[in-house]
This record gives C-alpha cells, sequence and structure tokens, in this order.
C-alpha cells in the first residue's frame, strides 16, 4: 500500500487509545484522516479507494490494540461514519462542479461528465467495497468489518443516497442541455471538461479548509501530498 497522505500513526494511536466518550472524536478524526488522502489528488475511484483504504488499515491497528477493552464493533462504527461523511463532502463537491460546467452550457452527455456521473454513483460501492477487503484481511477483527459490511449493506450510506440523488438531478438536466441558446459557450466548457476531477478536488480543498476554520485540527492531519 502507498504511503498514506495523512499521519496514520496519529490515528492508530488514536483508536488503540480511545474511550467509551471519545466517538465523536474518532468519527472527526476518520473524516478528516480521509479528506487529507484525497486534498491535492483529483478525484477519481482510484484515488477514493487508495485513501479508504489507508484509513481502514490505521483503524484496524489501532482499534485491535484498544487499551480500554472498548468494543471492536463500536470503534469500526465510528471509523466507517467519519469515512462516510468524508465521501459526502466529496459528493458535495462533485455536485458544485458539475453545476458549474451546467452554467457554463456544457453538454453532460460529453464522455467526462458522463463518466463523472458513472463515478459518482459508484461512491458507494467503493466504500463498501473497502469494507470488504478490510474483512477479508483484519485477522481478529474480521467478524466486526463483517457486521460494519452487513450494515452498509442494509442501510446504505449518507454519501450512497446523496451521491444517488445528485446522479438522479442531473440526468434529468442531461436532455435539456442542448435546449436554449447557450451553443456558443459550448466549445470552451467541454474544453474545460477533461479537468473535472481536478476541479472538483480544488472545490472540496476550500470546503475541508472551511471545516479546519470550524474546528480544532485533528492529529490524524498532515501536509497535504503532491497532486497527481
Amino acid at each position: 500500500m502507498a504511503q498514506p497522505a495523512f499521519d496514520a500513526d496519529a490515528l492508530i494511536s488514536m483508536f488503540e487509545n480511545a474511550s467509551g466518550r471519545g466517538g465523536a472524536k474518532l468519527r472527526e478524526a476518520a473524516e478528516k484522516a480521509t479528506l487529507a488522502g484525497l486534498q491535492g489528488r483529483k478525484l477519481t475511484l482510484k484515488n477514493i479507494r487508495g485513501a479508504l483504504e489507508s484509513v481502514t488499515d490505521a483503524v484496524s491497528q489501532g482499534a485491535a490494540k484498544n487499551v480500554a477493552g472498548i468494543d471492536a464493533g463500536s470503534l469500526l462504527d465510528k471509523a466507517v461514519a467519519g469515512m462516510d461523511d468524508a465521501l459526502l463532502k466529496a459528493v458535495q463537491a462533485n455536485r458544485a462542479a458539475l453545476q458549474q460546467f451546467v452554467d457554463r452550457g456544457a453538454d453532460l452527455r460529453e464522455k467526462h461528465l458522463k463518466k463523472a456521473l458513472e463515478d459518482l454513483d459508484k461512491f458507494e460501492d467503493t466504500l463498501i467495497g473497502t469494507v470488504k477487503k478490510a474483512a477479508a484481511q483484519a485477522g481478529p477483527l474480521t467478524a466486526p468489518w463483517q457486521q460494519m459490511l452487513d450494515k452498509m449493506k442494509a442501510g446504505g450510506t449518507l454519501s450512497g443516497t446523496s451521491a444517488a440523488t445528485t446522479v438522479e438531478q442531473f440526468a434529468g438536466q442531461m436532455h435539456d442541455t442542448l435546449r436554449g441558446s447557450r451553443a456558443a459557450g459550448m466549445r470552451a466548457a467541454q474544453a474545460l471538461a477533461e479537468g473535472y476531477a481536478a476541479m472538483a478536488s480544488g472545490v472540496l480543498v476550500g470546503m475541508m479548509s472551511a471545516l479546519e476554520q470550524s474546528s480544532h485540527p485533528s492529529p490524524a492531519a498532515k501536509p497535504a501530498a503532491k497532486k497527481r
């Protein structure tokens, strides 16, 4: 696995030393670690999967050594909720980027934007797939991770629901994009479409900055990785 773009040791330590009263902080730490793993990277499924896998690996290591004897299932529940919170922000960043292209007259049938919608619809599957992989590799934590997997399959995720709503929203606009008198700006908007993932990433960075301003920095975050 590639070197995570966040302080994995800090996240491991948080879950290792977690008590029964620190649930909200664990959730926030998992969210910020996931966002840190995405910061400075294009919001592709590959990069999202990499960030999620790095966080689940750190969480597994910490939860397995929890010194207070906290139920592992409870710890993993907070971690998955935090990762879901991060993906929800990624969905919102994608929605904002898509809306900017639509406002400029871009055709959502253009291949880059169409792929963006298709990928957005796979966010939940990516999170579920990451938890499934963790369950298969977690040793003593296999059962708790499997319980989380079953819970997600049964109830879905916040990010998955938001992504589905976004895809439905823009699919409804897809047939109307070429109507009206915005054809003049079409070529310029489509030329920008190739940079869509980078644009969505930029929106996410702005959201992260707002998040940091509203709370104290998490010990699980460290400087962003370089763009890939």
